[in-house]
């Protein structure tokens, strides 16, 4: 049955895959990095260093002392020339190290293990050290996703290479590029959990890279073709679709038995187990209205404008820059650094944006039928219009995952998505909880 059940709803959107045939390229070095104290889920890591310091590529220069999360290294070698709050991609106000580049790269010794030697304890500490967390979005710390609570047993490890977003490419490539060392990253994630079994699973609008990685892994990993459907990365869509198992609403996958890392995530571990290097860069789809796409391999910190400029810059005006794909992305309103979740910088011009008027909901139950988890959007964007957010909670607005499935549907242009995410921010703020 693998490869052959489905999840709910979901969407069809066009693929606009226009960079799959682009090889990752690395980018040029920034001549200043702006580099986030957080960039994952979880507690903000405290400076390490001071205005004037000199730093070197792979230096730790944030920390903290919270087990939710991970710390931060230099992706560049030169002197802190400031410590001050900036703008993230995700929107917020985060302390962040700025690094002004010395023009030579250089880097701390890096030394990894051997994790069929090395015990539990050190390969997790060995991931967490080096920063790792998790690239399919949510960035949840690595090294916390590898030690589930001692009550949930493990039997399944999800390698998702779904990449059901459009226009991203960078797991793509990765996957073809770097398939060995993702492969030796799973097995690491199998090997500390203790698991047998692996699926790595692919929707198959990227044949090549399943005949590749089938290929390599010679039987000793399921690779398993997916029907392409968006949102089918989440992974909770994933483990449906994989396992036919449902993470109940509030839950984890951890509750049913499945832990899911992403296809750079398990690349990212291998790079920090076996060579012991710091996750200070990362894959970025670099698409849309610029003249040149590309798949650019950066380091964090890098500022959008950078890369636009490496792929020939704008073409057209830009009307609309977007960290992440056009269902989950976000619009950015100044220049912002690529952080450790950044897959993608999508740029759309005058032609391609259009503010449609919105109309009243005709209650035609489109947005039901896609929502992949069984909401009822128009009802619960009612309700937050009217402020109504314990109602809100009760129809289940928290297990909204802001996938846009709705919004793509509707034919009144009701802005869908924000309205749920502004309810869901309120529920927050008034210390309301998911019911």
């Amino acid at each position: 049955m693998l490869g052959k059940l489905r999840f709910r709803g979901g969407v069809h959107p066009p693929h606009s895959k226009i960079t799959v045939s682009e090889k990752i390229q690395i980018a040029k070095l920034p001549q200043r990095a702006v580099i986030p104290l957080r960039q994952h889920i979880g507690a903000t890591c405290e400076p390490l260093v001071e205005e004037g310091d000199h730093v070197k590529a792979g230096q730790k220069i944030g920390d903290s002392t919270s087990f939710v999360s991970v710390p931060i290294h230099a992706s560049i070698s030169g002197t802190v020339v400031g410590i001050s709050t900036q703008l993230s991609p995700t929107g917020d106000e985060v302390q962040s190290i700025i690094i002004e580049s010395d023009g030579k790269d250089e880097w701390v010794g890096t030394k990894g293990i051997d994790p069929e030697k090395s015990p539990k304890e050190q390969i997790l500490k060995t991931i967490r050290e080096c920063g790792v967390a998790g690239f399919g979005g949510a960035a949840f710390p690595t090294h916390v996703k590898l030690s589930p609570p001692k009550e949930k047993k493990i039997d399944v490890v999800i390698i998702n290479g779904a990449e059901c977003e459009p226009y991203i490419t960078a797991d793509h490539r990765l996957m073809l590029e770097e398939g060995e060392k993702i492969l030796k990253g799973a097995r690491i994630v199998a090997g500390l959990l203790g698991v047998e079994r692996i699926i790595l699973a692919i929707e198959n609008n990227k044949k090549d890279a399943l005949d590749y990685l089938r290929s390599l892994s010679n039987g000793s990993i399921d690779v398993v073709s997916l029907k392409t459907k968006y949102p089918q990365g989440d992974e909770r869509h994933l483990i449906k679709a994989v396992l036919n198992r449902e993470v109940p609403r509030g839950g984890l996958p951890f509750d049913v038995g499945v832990v899911v890392h992403n296809i750079g995530t398990a690349k990212a571990i291998y790079d920090a187990v076996y060579q012991g290097i710091p996750l200070v860069e990362r894959v970025v789809t670099v698409t849309g209205d610029v003249h040149v796409p590309k798949n650019l391999l950066a380091r964090i910190g890098t500022p959008f404008s950078h890369l636009i400029e490496e792929c020939g810059g704008f073409k057209g005006e830009a009307k609309k820059i977007i960290s992440g794909g056009p269902m989950m992305g976000i619009a950015q309103y100044k220049d912002v650094p690529v952080v450790k979740g950044t897959s993608c910088v999508l740029v759309l011009n005058e032609q391609r944006v259009k503010i449609a008027e919105e109309k009243a909901c005709i209650r035609c139950g489109k947005c039901i039928e896609a929502c992949p988890m069984g909401l009822m959007p128009t009802v619960l964007a009612a309700l937050v219009r009217k402020k109504s957010f314990d109602t809100a909670l009760e129809y289940s607005i928290m297990s909204c995952d802001d996938c846009g499935c709705c919004a793509y549907v509707c034919p009144s242009n009701i802005p869908l998505v924000q309205l749920l995410r502004y309810g869901k921010v309120c529920s927050r703020s008034l210390g309301k909880e998911s019911r």
